[in-house]
């Protein structure tokens, strides 16, 4: 019967896992080349060895723009039909700014002044 290929010999094991337990998932790269393997071969047989721990993610950035488009389209309904509110979905959201805007110069142009 033929023996099956040993991918890992018991000290390449070793050594990945002391070189893994000192560097982390930072030294990954740097194991690989000391014991000519590919990156992503290491890291298998790290998951393999139940000692590799996947890096978290960074928290993505929160984004602040102000009121969402849906925000702007609610303040424009009280003065506009629903027909022109959707034809304004596909504007930008400074493009509805611009509206409201306008329609609040519009409006306080339009106030009787006190005399």
């Amino acid at each position: 019967m033929a023996e099956a290929k040993v991918n890992y010999t018991d000290d390449m094991v070793q050594t990945l896992l002391s070189m893994y337990a000192e560097l982390g998932n930072d030294g990954i790269e740097q194991i690989a080349q000391t014991i000519g393997k590919p990156v992503r071969s290491v890291r298998s047989k790290l998951v393999r060895e139940g000692v590799y721990v996947t890096p978290t993610k960074a928290p993505k950035a929160v984004k602040e723009d102000g009121p969402t488009k849906k925000e702007l389209l609610a303040q424009l309904s009280d003065v506009f039909p629903s027909e022109v509110l959707d034809g304004l979905m596909p504007a930008t959201k400074s493009a509805i700014q611009a509206v409201i805007d306008l329609n609040q110069r519009l409006e306080a142009a339009l106030e009787p002044q006190a005399t």
